[in-house]
């Protein structure tokens, strides 16, 4: 509930009194200025002439030019000397220790005289001279001249006090630097001009997809996604007819955001609302405003909101939000507590408060972890409509698949909906996987069109992975073939456990051998007796080893780490343990430790209960199992023969082999994975 509005007595004018018995009262200076002036209203001041910055600063450079020139012709003048004869003249000035200094370039003397000196050259005017040049004839032997020099203490230097330098070469001297460091300022003032103090850093790196854009994603190319995209209609319609809902004084939600696991259609969402409204779409990485400079994600925040005010109507999406809007801490931490990341989460949460109710600019955020944005990023006002992308069900797989299937020729054997069931858990991403392996499994073998074996291929590269020539010993295949027989036989006689689908003893990915279970419906919630025959499942195939060969191998580490998992979430998540109860002891997740996000709240003698607990619910499946496979031992023993013989085999092999029937929903049905 907000607060009231603060009021003050002692801050209130006084209301003026009436007057009494009919007795003139001046008027009130709350009407009129009172005769010393007080209540008139301020004078304004004389209105400024606009200065021009730009004339003034090219003025103040063609001044600084001019001086630069006069003062560069002024000191690159050359001094001007009169050429005398080498002899007898010079010869003679020499010996009569007048020359003062002299300097030498090649045959060429210059040099100032002691006292000036009347020389008349041959035809001419007699004339005085103090400075002077002269040129050594190539004959002449100059030893005698420099003895003389040196008896009468004459400067001689190595080169001409004047370099002689041209007109061309002291502007390009004297101009230069100058020239250089003006144009320098000029481009940095044009670069703080365009993007602010920051320049070009500043600037919005978004992506803007125009509206008449030839790949515009429209509701048509989502599917599988039904209550999610219903949830944006709406948004779709106030982008074209904002008035609607305005006239009935109703606000659209300034920002929607999109969660769910990765590969569940978010981006695409995001666009296919775009497409459907005909308005800009920004699209943007949330990490893309987060830069070394602090202050830079904020400016780019700020021209992104600009540009897409100034093309309203508009769509801003931001990818992984948790990149800039996770929850900020309390105080400074290790980084400081106004950091890069969360300046620019600030300036987030600014520009969306800033919004006019008749903006059509609405801003569009996807994540994949929701639980960790900060709590201002969700108040309403801000990211008001929060709406969940989850991975699709089995009708919605089959759409899927029909979608990304539009370009590819199928095979009549191809069966979408029997692939959708056999492909439980799946994302829109996941599926697009698939058909796009399936396409290359066919065309490698030359197929015209894409056939049922290349989609179960496909998808047994995508689930068990991609099949390595691994030259294993008689040995190492015998175990591996103990091992995998365990897990597919538990899988058929425990209850609850998922189906088998198919054994094999080839290896792909790091894994020796695999078996495929998959339930025969999308499933939601666990029961404790089917996540007992998980965790049993999982056990199979270190007790078959167990059973065959009293001893274990490292083969069940995968196997340890995802029984392990169960059996905590059993015990600590979904109350399933009766020394533990109902209580949520632990959240699921994997980061931890003293500091930092998920620690564990509980107290040590509860963590030593719940890992009590975890080892009993263990210990009796693994109890259990080995007791099963001892008793089934002829069965188990027929499996692996028949996988050292065959390497793989399908659903119906695997049981019938076995002498188990086939689990009902699968009698008479081939297995397609």
């Amino acid at each position: 509930m907000p607060d009231p509005s603060p009021t003050s007595s002692s801050s209130a004018p006084e209301r003026p009194s009436a007057p009494r018995n009919g007795e003139h009262k001046p008027p009130s200076w709350r009407v009129e200025p009172a005769p010393d002036g007080r209540g008139a209203p301020p004078s304004k001041p004389p209105p400024m002439v606009p200065r021009n910055r730009r004339g003034t600063f090219i003025g103040i450079l063609v001044a600084l030019l001019a001086v630069n020139f006069i003062l560069a012709l002024a000191t690159s003048k050359p001094t001007e000397r009169t050429r005398i004869p080498y002899q007898p003249f010079f010869v003679e000035q020499v010996q009569k220790g007048n020359v003062q200094e002299i300097s030498s370039q090649d045959q060429t003397i210059e040099g100032d005289l002691k006292k000036p000196a009347t020389y008349t050259p041959p035809g001419g005017k007699a004339e005085t001279i103090d400075k002077f040049k002269t040129q050594v004839p190539a004959f002449i032997d100059t030893t005698d001249l420099t003895k003389t020099l040196a008896d009468q203490n004459v400067v001689i230097n190595a080169s001409a006090p004047d370099n002689g330098r041209s007109v061309i070469s002291t502007l390009i001297l004297g101009f230069g630097p100058t020239i250089l460091l003006v144009a320098l300022f000029v481009w940095f003032a044009r670069r703080a001009s365009a993007g602010g103090a920051l320049g070009g850093f500043g600037r919005s790196q978004a992506r803007r997809v125009q509206r008449d854009n030839q790949t515009r994603v429209t509701f048509d190319d989502v599917a599988g996604i039904d209550e999610a995209e219903n949830e944006l209609v709406e948004i779709v319609d106030f982008l074209k007819n904002p008035k609607r809902y305005q006239r009935l004084g109703a606000r659209i939600p300034r920002g929607v955001l999109l969660y769910g696991p990765p590969g569940t259609g978010k981006t695409l969402l995001a666009r296919a609302v775009a497409g459907e409204a005909e308005a800009a779409f920004f699209s943007i990485s949330a990490s893309e405003f987060v830069e070394a400079i602090v202050g830079v994600g904020a400016s780019r925040v700020r021209d992104l909101f600009k540009q897409a005010k100034e093309a309203a109507p508009s769509i801003v999406f931001i990818d992984e939000l948790d990149a800039i809007g996770r929850q900020r801490s309390g105080s400074a931490g290790f980084s400081g507590g106004h950091d890069e990341r969360e300046q620019t989460l600030n300036q987030i949460l600014t520009e969306m408060d800033g919004f006019e109710p008749d903006t059509n600019v609405i801003v569009i955020g996807a994540t994949n972890r929701a639980e960790i944005l900060d709590p201002a990023l969700l108040r309403p006002g801000r990211f008001d409509r929060r709406i969940a992308v989850q991975p699709p069900d089995r009708n919605g797989r089959a759409q899927i698949l029909r979608i990304h299937t539009r370009s590819v020729p199928l095979s009549d054997s191809v069966d979408l909906d029997a692939i959708a069931a056999a492909t439980p858990g799946m994302s829109g991403a996941d599926l697009a996987l698939l058909v796009n392996e399936a396409a290359l499994f066919a065309a490698r073998r030359d197929h015209e069109k894409v056939e049922l074996n290349d989609f179960t291929d496909a998808i047994e590269k995508i689930i068990l992975g991609t099949e390595r020539a691994v030259l294993m010993s008689n040995a190492d295949r015998e175990r591996t073939a103990y091992h995998e027989s365990g897990h597919a036989l538990v899988g058929m006689l425990t209850p609850g456990a998922d189906p088998v689908r198919k054994i094999s003893i080839i290896p792909r990915g790091q894994a020796l051998g695999v078996t495929l279970s998959t339930p025969e419906a999308d499933r939601y919630g666990y029961e404790r007796d089917e996540l007992l025959g998980k965790i049993k499942v999982a056990l199979g195939g270190r007790a078959a080893e167990k059973v065959v060969y009293g001893e274990l191998t490292t083969g069940a580490e995968s196997d340890i780490q995802q029984l392990t998992q169960i059996a905590r979430g059993m015990v600590g998540r979904w109350g399933m343990s009766d020394a533990i109860g109902p209580i949520a002891v632990t959240d699921g997740r994997s980061d931890g430790g003293v500091l930092l996000p998920g620690s564990s709240p509980t107290s040590e003698s509860t963590q030593r209960l719940i890992d009590e607990e975890v080892r009993r619910i263990v210990d009796e499946a693994e109890h259990e199992t080995i007791l099963l496979l001892e008793r089934e031992r002829p069965r188990l023993e027929s499996l692996a023969r028949a996988l050292l013989a065959k390497e793989t085999l399908d659903q119906a092999e695997a049981y019938e082999i076995a002498g188990v029937p086939l689990p009902e929903a699968e009698a008479g049905a081939p297995a397609t994975a």
